[in-house]
């Protein structure tokens, strides 16, 4: 199992400890890619990279660090050069949402979430990035989300902050592409993780309606990236979804997302 890092393949997937992070590794892990864990819960990880190791003879590195915190996409990427660990391909997957007003939100609670959705996605993907396209060669994908293509009332920062990884994704697709990097973005609707448990949302019956399983969103994802595209929004009624904000109105959009993401 312990071959040169120079000679394998490595991944990098954050937000590594839970939800879509964890099969995320395992699908990777399956195609015979190294992979680096990163996320805040190191107990979580090391048990996912106990299970990798064995199953599927890879070599898994677990990084136990707050990507919330300012540089430490800087710190992490420092600590793999060190290692000789090259990163081919890249998951920018940790983020969390908030929801509820925007004003009776803790406003500290809310630039955490800017920090890691947003400040952290653009750190490590610029940091990565201009090493993959420095080689000729390399893959990113970011998750966004549904709420991306339309303002979102209580949702409003993070359904924001998932338009700013929408737009950044579909732009860099096109700045990488002629160096030999591709870009894509998933973006997910409601999904079986610990998503509401950590924003806050009540699981409604209209979230159960949507609800995909984590695995199909993440299989989506990874074979939207190999096919070089620039976004995928995965399962149909999220298809559907999306599709309608083209039809509508702003001003009728946010309306209606109003209407129904008050009902907790």
């Amino acid at each position: 199992m312990a071959k040169n890092t120079n000679d394998m393949k490595w991944a990098l997937v954050t937000g590594a400890s839970s939800g879509l992070g964890v099969d995320f590794a395992r699908e990777l892990a399956a195609e015979g890619c190294n992979l680096v864990l990163v996320a805040r819960r190191e107990e979580r990880m090391r048990a996912l990279a106990d299970e990798l190791q064995e199953r599927h003879d890879v070599r898994v590195r677990v990084v136990a660090l707050d990507l919330a915190q300012p540089e430490s996409g800087a710190r992490l990427k420092d600590l793999l050069d060190g290692e000789d660990i090259i990163i081919d391909t890249l998951i920018n997957n940790a983020g969390f949402g908030i929801f509820g007003e925007f004003v009776e939100h803790d406003l500290e609670r809310t630039r955490e979430m800017l920090r890691l959705n947003v400040e952290s996605l653009t750190e490590l993907t610029h940091r990565f990035g201009a090493d993959m396209a420095r080689r000729g060669h390399g893959r990113i994908l970011l998750v966004a989300s549904v709420v991306a293509y339309q303002a979102s009332p209580n949702y409003a920062a993070y359904a924001a902050s998932k338009a700013y990884v929408l737009s950044l994704g579909e732009a860099l697709h096109e700045e990488l592409k002629p160096r030999g990097v591709t870009v894509t973005v998933l973006s997910p609707g409601a999904t079986a993780t610990a998503f509401f448990d950590v924003s806050g949302q009540d699981f409604t019956p209209l979230k159960r309606a949507f609800l995909m399983p984590s695995l199909p969103v993440v299989r989506a994802g990874l074979a939207t990236m190999r096919r070089d595209h620039a976004s995928i929004v995965p399962g149909w009624k999220n298809k559907l979804m999306t599709f309608a904000t083209r039809l509508a109105p702003r001003s009728v959009q946010r309306k209606i997302a109003h209407r129904v993401l008050r009902k907790r």
